[in-house]
């Protein structure tokens, strides 16, 4: 086993390094609702929400139809149907929402998959409804369905959003974070170490580490962190003496979970073993895959004869799925160009007074399967900037290919603030309503730039680009190259209409809060 950095004691099947003799701030404010027991609470927190909400639609639904219908009489003396349908709708509902798993500890606070979840379990409760109403003949039950789908619809929704806001907050001060033994290779157990750390959106805080000497490591990305055996992270999480001891040292922890990174030495048995070890103890299994940016709708496991199988759905470019991102595109780009018209007449008219030269930019980008397309902006720099491009070479400040200066004297006084909330890249909805582009996707490529992409980076062209996307909602030019086209790719394999609502909507939140745009 290696030994671990620094001095160390030994506690029954546990290493310590003295550090942990002294208990790290966020550890002073352990408590059972805190660690072990938070999920429970969360989800019952959830559960009052989600039936208060699907109550009240119902409700109000109720009430609509009343008004509609003109029956006062049925308010004071309420008939059968008015009381068995508003209680079939919520209890058919709640019970989708339950079958539907929207509460599962996987589940909750990740995001876009809680959200298809709880929208899922909406449409089919509905559909079940609907088809009960119509066999019993209840015509003017409809009002139920025009009113409670889309209320309680989004209420739900809203609701999953500002408790997962609250909970990334609580997240982020330490509490309500799952307790975490990582096991794996000594350069595995580091990486997925440091990226918990890195992200405590994830959930987890790891409590203690098993490192696996014979294991087969996993071949580091360009994108990794710091995968070595003695990097600091370790240095104040007990480690276990061998693996063994992992379902001990997990009640003594009080673990929530056991985090295997990459492949353990004697790989199934070892693996199948720690799984009947966990037994009893409440804790979950979790393995940490390095399958490169592959999520988790592709991911499908099907036992056959004993044999566990995991398909990996291979990423398909054309088909009913695009030509629905083609539908939302279109209707989003309609509706946004009518809505902005005023936001246009007045941007246009800064320009204008700002100083002379065109109010519009258009630049030659890629696009899909790298053909060429005039990509409309507002004019952000001087008449002259293209030919003063090459005098600033030198102060290039861009990720990779793309070329970017922090301060570039070439923008005016009103594109400085148009790049600041991204003002400039409005007129591109009309690229995207001409189908040069999408409302989501990867950041269109200058032909320099694209002409210079390597491997796998080329796989950004196999969609339309975006006129926003991951890489526009994390950082933008303050990211670096490697961590872009990381981006870029995970959305092109990856991309699916909830997400990009999700994008969408974190967009907007970008708007007001900007970061990285230069």
């Amino acid at each position: 086993m290696s030994t671990m950095p620094g001095s160390a004691r030994r506690i029954g099947g546990l290493v310590r390094p003295h550090a942990e003799r002294r208990r790290h701030p966020s550890e002073q404010t352990d408590t059972a609702e805190l660690a072990t027991d938070w999920h429970r609470h969360y989800r019952a927190r959830l559960r009052i929400t989600d039936t208060l909400i699907v109550a009240g639609a119902t409700l109000a639904a109720a009430s609509v139809r009343m008004a509609m219908l003109g029956d006062t009489a049925v308010a004071t003396r309420p008939t059968p149907s008015t009381v068995v349908i508003p209680v079939l709708i919520t209890v058919t509902w709640l019970l989708a929402l339950a079958n539907f798993h929207t509460r599962a500890s996987h589940v909750i606070g990740v995001g876009a998959s809680e959200y298809r979840r709880t929208l899922n379990a909406t449409a089919t409760a509905f559909a079940l409804i609907a088809i009960a109403l119509q066999l019993a003949d209840a015509r003017d039950a409809r009002w139920y369905l025009i009113v409670a789908v889309p209320l309680g619809g989004v209420l739900l929704i809203l609701s999953r959003w500002l408790w997962r806001k609250w909970l990334m907050a609580e997240r982020l001060a330490g509490r309500y974070l799952s307790r975490a033994v990582v096991v794996g290779g000594p350069a595995d157990v580091s990486w997925a170490v440091a990226q918990i750390g890195r992200s405590p959106a994830a959930g987890f805080r790891v409590v203690g580490v098993a490192v696996d000497d014979g294991a087969v490591e996993q071949p580091p990305s360009p994108t990794d962190v710091d995968r070595s055996a003695d990097s600091p992270e370790l240095a104040a999480i007990p480690r276990l003496a061998n693996l063994d001891g992992v379902a001990e040292a997990v009640s003594v922890l009080r673990a929530d979970a056991v985090i295997v990174s990459g492949r353990l030495s004697e790989d199934g048995a070892r693996l199948r073993q720690l799984g009947w070890d966990l037994e009893g103890t409440g804790a979950e299994l979790v393995l940490s895959s390095r399958l490169a940016d592959v999520a988790g709708p592709r991911l499908h496991f099907r036992p056959v004869e004993g044999l566990p199988l995991l398909h990996v759905e291979i990423p398909r470019f054309d088909g009913w799925r695009h030509s629905l991102k083609r539908s939302f595109d279109v209707a989003f780009a309609s509706v946004a160009l009518v809505l902005l018209i005023p936001v246009y007449l007045a941007v246009a008219l800064l320009i204008r007074l700002d100083g002379p030269g065109p109010i519009l930019f258009r630049q030659t980008r890629c696009g899909r399967d790298g053909r060429t397309f005039r990509m409309l902006k507002f004019r952000t720099m001087v008449p002259d900037a293209e030919q003063r491009l090459a005098e600033l070479r030198a102060l290039d400040e861009g990720a990779g290919a793309l070329f970017k200066i922090r301060d570039d004297p070439r923008v005016t006084r009103v594109g400085a603030f148009l790049r600041k909330y991204s003002l400039d890249e409005l007129p591109q909805f009309w690229n995207v309503l001409v189908g040069d582009m999408s409302v989501v996707g990867p950041r269109p490529p200058l032909e320099t730039e694209a002409a210079g992409y390597e491997g796998p980076v080329s796989r950004r062209l196999l969609i339309k680009p975006g006129l926003t996307g991951l890489w526009q909602i994390n950082g933008r030019s303050d990211l670096c190259w490697e961590e872009s086209v990381r981006l870029d790719l995970y959305y092109v394999e990856n991309w699916s209409l909830m997400g990009d609502l999700v994008i969408v909507w974190r967009t907007v939140k970008v708007f007001v809060r900007p970061k990285g745009a230069y």
